[in-house]
């Protein structure tokens, strides 16, 4: 009989960053390999991804990574995994090209993606893993089965059940869902991002009926924020578009660039005829939508550069009517503000799309109660968002008849063990630590980076410098003391005088005491100085004594 373990390293009591493992005998399959958007007090922070080091000490056992669609909640830290471990990638077509492009900006070419359709079976490593599509915000959209000896663990991925969907990239086939459950289903891991939400998502899940009116009723330009992996609410625009006679300009390349590749796949094409180029765009045109999207804070950085005249193409006018169409996500909020503030400045037209009747793409009450109804599984366990949706998602399957012991919370890096077909223990942990990606650079995952960029950015920083003669340690040059966002030095002589008499005393000292070494002595000094500052100021700055030693001609 199989050991079957299942644990997240992200996803779980946050939003974003997922990562989940089903670790079959001597077995690991990982499902997504996604980012999280930092909170505002994470100074510099790009990114917080999953800590990888499990699967690092075990990487001749990890046998795929499946990455279930293009959102980078779910796939924008695959290339960080990638350049650690080999490891073959399964995915879907469109979500394949996108990981291309991604690997080829970051300088990675040894990895290996296999093209997989959406409702698909077949073998990894001796075990059947089975793929079923389902309708997201964005095109090729699956979920996954892995067979087990006591039946399937299902990965639900992002999903709503929408009936009206007529694009063949977006349709959810919920025949497969009944074949999965005539099979048996041992465990189902479904998201509870929506599990707040009464009713299904769909059909408020779309922003046609919101946004309508404003095309009947524009008389100057059309200008409407999307988040640009929002494929589905990007051809809407493009519909109503097209409906109500406007040409169409795609502000942002990215965005022009995916399209062309769900053209290339068949997909979707954008009407002939209907699309702006940059090149004939002018400043005077009125019967034009544009279409500005980017990723996270990035779309609202952009129509601020905007707003306060900063951009080289575009400028708002007073005849604009400018939807907001992308509601911020968490870590997003400051520019969001700041964004819609300065817009309001410009004297246009703003309209922000209510979030609370425009629904996310993401499973609400009965569409989870369908999906657990349809694939009968002995296990149900929350995954993919913040603690109270977890809650939440696991009292919808107490609704259901589902018993306390069938129904399990998780915390990340916590390993839920089935032998037999039954839960044997879920007390064993992997120790896990959010890892911050600073440019393209993992920093440390203590956090010392962030508290020192806090304490530059709260407190300032002093640097005081000295030279002094290698061989007699005399000093001969300083102290030179520089403070940055401290005290303002002409009212302050006296400190900073204070400051660099506190290391020359330090080096002194050490050196009369026959203990002198630079680097004990600078951290002498550093807590000396520390201490002072904070006695006459209040603040606690960072501060960074250097002592140069030099060699003088005799």
């Amino acid at each position: 009989m199989d050991t079957v373990k299942i644990f997240a390293l992200g996803g779980l009591d946050e939003d974003g960053k997922n990562m989940y493992c089903v670790e079959i005998n001597d077995s690991i399959f990982v499902i997504e390999a996604g980012l999280k958007y930092p909170e505002n007090g994470q100074l510099g922070i790009e990114m917080i991804i999953p800590d990888f080091k499990y699967l690092v000490e075990n990487k001749d056992r990890v046998k795929a990574v499946f990455i279930s669609h293009g959102h980078d909640d779910v796939m924008a830290a695959l290339p960080n995994l990638i350049k650690q471990i080999q490891v073959p990638i399964y995915t879907a077509p469109l979500t394949a090209e996108i990981l291309e492009k991604r690997f080829k900006k970051e300088g990675i070419s040894n990895y290996k993606i296999h093209r997989i359709q959406r409702n698909a079976s077949f073998d990894v490593d001796g075990i059947n893993c089975r793929t079923f599509g389902v309708t997201q915000s964005i095109a090729d959209g699956f979920g996954l089965a892995i067979e087990t000896s006591k039946g399937y663990v299902v990965y639900t991925s992002e999903f709503i059940i929408d009936y009206d969907t007529k694009n063949e990239a977006f349709k959810t086939d919920i025949t497969q869902f009944t074949d999965l459950s005539k099979k048996g289903v041992l465990a189902l891991l479904a998201e509870s991002v929506g599990s707040t939400r009464e009713g299904h998502s769909a059909p408020r899940h779309r922003i046609t009926n919101l946004i309508e009116n404003y095309f009947e009723d524009a008389e100057g330009r059309i200008i409407i924020t999307m988040y640009h992996q929002n494929l589905y609410r990007i051809i809407e625009v493009i519909e109503l578009a097209n409906k109500y006679g406007r040409k169409i300009l795609f502000y942002d390349d990215a965005l022009r660039e995916l399209l062309m590749t769900v053209e290339k796949l068949g997909y979707y094409h954008i009407p002939a005829g209907l699309e702006l180029p940059k090149s004939k765009f002018r400043q005077d045109m009125d019967n034009v939508v544009v279409l500005i999207s980017g990723d996270g804070a990035n779309i609202f950085k952009r129509v601020h550069k905007i707003a306060i005249k900063e951009d080289d193409m575009l400028e708002f006018k007073k005849s604009d009517t400018i939807i907001i169409a992308s509601p911020a996500v968490p870590g997003t909020e400051r520019e969001a503000t700041k964004m819609e503030n300065d817009l309001y400045k410009e004297g246009a037209r703003v309209c922000a799309v209510d979030a609370k009747r425009m629904f996310s793409m993401h499973a609400a009450i009965e569409d989870l109660k369908m999906m657990m109804y349809l694939l009968r599984p002995k296990y149900y366990i929350p995954i993919k968002g913040e603690y109270r949706q977890l809650v939440t998602n696991a009292n919808i399957a107490l609704d259901m008849g589902y018993t306390a012991d069938k129904i399990l919370v998780l915390d990340n890096g916590q390993i839920a063990c089935f032998e037999d077909g039954r839960l044997s223990k879920s007390s064993d942990f992997i120790k896990q630590e959010d890892v911050f990606v600073d440019g393209k650079d993992n920093l440390d995952a203590s956090g010392m980076v962030l508290r020192d960029r806090e304490t530059l950015s709260t407190d300032g920083a002093i640097v005081v410098g000295i030279v002094i003669n290698h061989k007699t340690k005399e000093v001969i040059g300083g102290p030179d003391i520089q403070s940055r966002g401290v005290i303002y030095l002409k009212d302050a002589d006296y400190i900073m005088k204070e400051v660099g008499n506190i290391l020359e005393n330090c080096i002194n000292e050490a050196v009369r005491d026959k203990k002198y070494e630079n680097t004990s002595c600078r951290m002498d000094a550093r807590d000396r100085i520390s201490k002072y500052i904070l006695k006459e100021t209040g603040k606690r700055p960072m501060i960074l004594p250097a002592i140069v030693e030099i060699n003088t001609q005799e």
